[in-house]
């Protein structure tokens, strides 16, 4: 989408742009000073859930998602909406509402915005935060021997779409709310203090597209284990069904070439690994010597943060079905696992 306006914007036009057009990162940085960095995106969508309340704090934890993927700290947000005429005007206090508090709770302001009509909600946040030269998180900086964690399952893409059709259960729409609701704020500053310096959010390319993405940019292979990768609850029963979002398919379209998988990897695992996220969580590249570290801080932290794969030489992605060797898959209550277990095994 961008391409027709790249070459009005080369690098050198901006020398104190540190990130534009020419990387695919989460969000644009600019230079301020000798250590400080301003860190600016934007991020808008239709409803995902019924309660307008939550999908205005939802809306605003996926915007503010791109600048914790980035290790930058919010300050100030403007809202971005569309709302149907007809729309009653307490529904849309409420989404306002989420998102205000969403934001106080990052510790941004919410200082503006701009509205349309439309016939359909929407809602986001145009999004900044501060970050300092030596702590800035790319999807360039990934280099192999790195452990790969994620800080969310995977899955709201399938429980959301059931959600539209009237296929999902109340429990599984409830733990998805809660944890699309949740900022990456920690996991961003767990990060960040241990000197990591690669890390994405996985939102709506899925799992694979964004990893796509970081293999490029950091021009080295990025290999998961589908064994070890944490899925909400219901998300497998969902994919059997077929409730995949459009964009599920189009990552699948797009990113597939770039994928490969082991031959017991069947197609459902395969798609759940594209498929389209809301507000998920991040991608972190800790480097190998940092790795336990990372475990033993995010423990401190009650952070949940899976480990999944690891960097290696190459450009591909490549999915294993087995967990990954020498480390304990995170148990959390309402997260199941995929795939074999050991080789003629399976878990679920």
């Amino acid at each position: 989408m961008l391409r027709p306006v790249r070459d009005l914007f080369p690098p050198t036009l901006s020398p104190d742009l540190v990130v534009g057009l020419d990387s695919p990162d989460d969000a644009a940085v600019w230079r301020l000073d000798e250590t400080r960095l301003l860190v600016v995106t934007t991020d808008f969508f239709t409803p995902v859930v019924d309660d307008p309340y939550d999908f205005g704090a939802i809306a605003a934890a996926n915007s503010l998602s791109d600048l914790y993927a980035m290790g930058a700290r919010p300050f100030l947000a403007l809202n971005v909406t569309a709302m149907p005429v007809d729309l009653p005007a307490e529904v849309v206090t409420e989404i306002l509402r989420g998102g205000a508090e969403k934001a106080w709770e990052a510790g941004a302001v919410i200082a503006g915005g701009h509205s349309v009509q439309d016939r359909e909600p929407k809602y986001g946040l145009v999004a900044l935060g501060f970050a300092e030269h030596d702590r800035l998180m790319t999807k360039a900086a990934a280099q192999p021997g790195d452990i790969l964690f994620v800080t969310k399952p995977l899955g709201t893409g399938v429980t959301a779409t059931a959600l539209k059709n009237g296929k999902a259960d109340d429990a599984d729409v409830r733990q998805i709310t809660e944890w699309m609701k949740r900022l990456n704020a920690l996991a961003s500053r767990t990060a960040v203090e241990l000197g990591v310096r690669a890390a994405t959010d996985v939102t709506g390319f899925g799992l694979l597209g964004h990893a796509a993405e970081m293999a490029a940019a950091s021009q080295s292979g990025l290999r998961f284990h589908l064994g070890s990768v944490p899925f909400f609850a219901g998300a497998p029963r969902y994919a059997r069904e077929g409730q995949f979002p459009g964009g599920t398919r189009d990552n699948e379209a797009y990113f597939s070439a770039r994928v490969r998988f082991e031959a017991e990897i069947g197609e459902v695992e395969r798609k759940l690994l594209f498929d389209a996220q809301t507000s998920g969580g991040l991608l972190i590249a800790v480097p190998r010597d940092r790795a336990r570290e990372f475990v033993a801080a995010a423990g401190i932290a009650a952070l949940p943060a899976w480990p999944i794969g690891e960097v290696v030489p190459g450009q591909d992605v490549t999915v294993a079905a087995l967990p990954m060797d020498g480390w304990e898959r995170v148990d959390v209550e309402g997260v199941v696992f995929l795939g074999a277990t050991k080789r003629g095994g399976t878990n679920r």
